[in-house]
């Protein structure tokens, strides 16, 4: 697995966490590529982690945060946890979905300061800046665990 250098945009801060945000969420889902659905469902850890669990995981967050409560829209929330129709084809397809989807809502809002359409965990509402760097953490925190758990399967390495 080459390594990818990650983006050096200086565009302004909105474009900036989402260039990040886009490099690391990228990261991920070349982590599930390349591997049969018996290996990304493959539990490496005791804690039950898999690169497909991590993966599907990420695609609710992102619905969550972007669509339903930053944007307010009425859109169904993906179960968190696999199920027996779920392979690396499908997951992948449905987190690039709701990848690009969250990217428009980004896109449409031209203030980071705007705030989300809907409180969360009562919880004063957060503006859109906040929610990036959110979900900066939280992907690149899964992108590390998907390190690892890729090396575990192939040793493969690599951004």
């Amino acid at each position: 697995m080459p390594d990818r250098s990650p983006p050096h945009d200086s565009h302004g801060e909105g474009p900036t966490l989402l260039a990040c945000l886009d490099y690391l969420r990228e990261s991920v889902a070349l982590k599930a590529e390349g591997l049969s659905d018996e290996q990304v469902r493959r539990e490496m850890v005791p804690s039950g982690t898999s690169l497909l669990g991590l993966v599907k995981h990420l695609t609710r967050v992102e619905v969550a945060w972007f669509a339903l409560w930053f944007a307010g829209l009425d859109v169904h929330l993906p179960e968190n946890e696999l199920d027996e129709r779920d392979g690396v084809d499908t997951v992948l397809r449905a987190y690039r979905d709701a990848v690009a989807a969250s990217n428009e809502i980004v896109r449409r809002c031209d203030d980071l300061d705007q705030t989300c359409a809907s409180t969360h965990l009562d919880r004063d509402r957060l503006s859109l800046r906040w929610v990036l760097v959110h979900m900066v953490e939280e992907t690149a925190r899964h992108a590390g665990h998907a390190d690892i758990l890729r090396e575990q399967l192939d040793g493969s390495t690599g951004r």
